[in-house]
């Protein structure tokens, strides 16, 4: 199972990602106070799938990747995507439905980087991210998302891929 570790929003497009404590998740608009909640993000014009900017998901693990690969320090603030989790492989949630706390998401698609991302940063991320970029999710389920919340299978059954192995997991095994 995952966790969180750290949750940011920027409250339009391109100010500084804030980190948080905890954040609300509201059905059909994303993180509460967040720029893609309030329509203000910079790709908010541009249409894409349904829910896809509402929540965005990167890999704690690819942060210590760029680190010691590449030698390049980014911090969960600077990535700009929402939540930075520990423990899951954020791919393998496409399509599928997973909580994370008491909220309930929905991997839409993957959240590659792009220049913009790497001219807000500036740093060369651009190339060592391919792959990387994290995950969109709709919310489905609204509630409060907390830093330490754990992510995991929404039913049981359902598997979810974290680094090293396969578990199933239900909200309070």
């Amino acid at each position: 199972m995952g966790l969180v570790e750290t949750i940011c929003i920027a409250p339009v497009a391109g100010a500084p990602m804030q980190p948080l404590t905890q954040v609300e998740a509201i059905v059909g608009v994303g993180l509460a106070g967040d720029r893609y909640a309030t329509r203000s993000g910079f790709y908010s014009a541009r249409p894409t799938e349904p829910g896809a900017r509402e929540v965005t998901l990167f890999e704690a693990e690819v942060l210590d990747l760029l680190r010691s690969d590449f030698g390049i320090g980014l911090t969960g603030a600077e990535h700009r995507r929402n939540l930075t989790v520990r423990g899951v492989q954020l791919g393998a949630l496409i399509g599928q439905r997973f909580r994370v706390g008491e909220v309930l998401l929905e991997g839409v698609k993957d959240c590659p980087p792009c220049e913009h991302l790497q001219e807000l940063v500036g740093k060369p991320v651009l190339e060592p991210l391919l792959n990387r970029g994290g995950l969109r999710a709709r919310v489905l389920q609204g509630g409060t998302i907390r830093v330490g919340d754990a992510l995991g299978a929404a039913e049981r059954g359902q598997r979810v891929m974290t680094y090293g192995r396969s578990v199933g997991g239900v909200q309070g095994e």
